[in-house]
């Protein structure tokens, strides 16, 4: 959601914000929308201060025994008319709503202007992917190699990008989010959270799911959706709230199921893990004053890299350009883990700055000391990591091609009840 103050006072800066999104200018309509709502309100203020003074008069007219029936008419069409305003003045006021409900966020300056994934920036390298002699898979072929990851009998059970774990990969599963879970609770300072996995649509609006990408979500039968992310609900704990300052920065990590409709990805990824509409991920959400969202982004980044970092698994980060960068973000990095059965980098973990965005639309604000208006927060959000793709990464990473196994990372052994290896049965 956006700050019509800015909008008045900056319109060319407004639409040249959004010039870099790829849209056309907004202010104009905007600002004429805006100045026929505030005109209404006007006018409701003068009416309202007239039919008060009418009805005083009144009391005086029929005190002194006078006929007051002109006057009482007078008031009578005066409700009326403000009737009429009151909903001309609340289908503006939605219209207007709509229309700032429905534009990105604006991006920070030094975001690099780009259409799409190939104009990203790489900013740092961690690890050198190594040699497996031409003898790489891709995480499906290995599983299915394995006996324990089964497609065909998860498409049987719920349809297609749905897997079936069994055995050591069902379990290895578990291991890497349990690890995750504690290395951010223990290590870097996340509260954990057991959050719903059903919310509202005013959850889902206060985030930006809603109303642009509800494609891309699932709805139940008596009107709830499914979480597409841990993000939904974490950051919605402050939503309508007016936050103690004193308990900033707040640091939210939740491991959850995910659920997608993947609307707009016929023909991606069609093959594995890579792209499902179930998913786990461990999420984190933080919540700060404005001037510390910038260092914040760059701790959280730190946060989800070091998990790579414990595994052992190279990977890269990169700012997302203009074309590529979220609907409700103003800066975001991008972590991409190497895949040898793919021979490229591919996304584990996108960490985004929302500024006060989400914060607008949730009215999630504080209190600076020793001021007396509110402030709206600012909202972060990343995954520390995605539980499908770290485990797709461990598998293609630490495959042995000469019998198929699995080496499990140092780092999980304790989570795995000490397996070095995971073998076909």
């Amino acid at each position: 959601m956006h700050d019509l103050k800015y909008i008045r006072d900056n319109p060319k800066g407004f639409d040249a914000a959004m010039e870099r999104r790829g849209l056309e200018g907004q202010s104009e309509a905007i600002l004429k929308l805006d100045m026929e709502h505030r005109g209404v309100q006007t006018e409701l203020q003068e009416l309202q201060q007239e039919r008060n003074e009418t009805s005083k008069e009144i009391g005086k007219i029929k005190s002194s025994g006078g006929d007051a029936s002109a006057a009482m008419e007078a008031v009578a069409a005066l409700k009326n008319k403000m009737g009429e305003l009151e909903e001309r003045e609340r289908t503006l006021g939605e219209s207007l709503n709509q229309h700032l409900a429905g534009l990105p966020n604006i991006m920070d300056a030094d975001v690099p202007d780009g259409v799409d994934e190939d104009e990203n920036v790489e900013i740092r390298k961690w690890g050198e992917p190594g040699d497996l002699g031409g003898k790489a898979k891709e995480h499906f072929e290995i599983g299915e190699n394995l006996g324990m990851m089964d497609f065909e009998r998860a498409a049987k059970l719920s349809g297609s990008r749905f897997v079936l774990l069994q055995g050591g990969l069902a379990r290895l599963e578990r291991a890497i989010a349990q690890f995750m879970l504690d290395t951010q609770t223990g290590e870097n300072g996340y509260t954990e959270v057991s959050p719903p996995l059903m919310v509202r649509d005013q959850t889902m609006f206060g985030t930006g799911q809603l109303p642009k990408f509800g494609e891309d979500l699932f709805k139940t039968t008596r009107g709830d959706w499914l979480v597409p992310t841990a993000e939904v609900p974490l950051t919605n704990i402050v939503a309508d709230e007016i936050v103690d300052p004193a308990s900033l920065p707040r640091r939210y990590t939740a491991f959850t199921p995910c659920f997608r409709s993947e609307a707009g990805s016929a023909g991606k990824d069609t093959r594995g893990m890579i792209r499902q509409h179930q998913f786990y991920k461990v999420e984190l959400v933080s919540v700060t004053k404005p001037e510390d969202s910038a260092a914040e982004h760059e701790r959280m980044t730190g946060c989800a890299e070091g998990i790579l970092q414990k595994l052992e698994l190279p990977y890269r980060v990169v700012t997302l350009c203009s074309g590529d960068t979220g609907f409700g973000a103003r800066k975001t990095y991008d972590i991409e883990v190497w895949l040898p059965g793919q021979d490229r980098y591919r996304e584990i973990s996108s960490c985004s700055n929302c500024g006060d965005f989400q914060a607008r639309r949730m009215n999630a604000r504080f209190k600076p000391e020793g001021e007396k208006k509110t402030q709206f927060l600012h909202t972060l959000n990343g995954s520390g990591l995605a539980v499908g793709r770290t485990l797709i990464a461990v598998m293609e990473n630490y495959y042995n091609p000469d019998d198929g196994s699995i080496t499990v990372p140092e780092a999980l052994k304790s989570y795995m009840g000490g397996m070095d290896r995971i073998t076909k049965a």
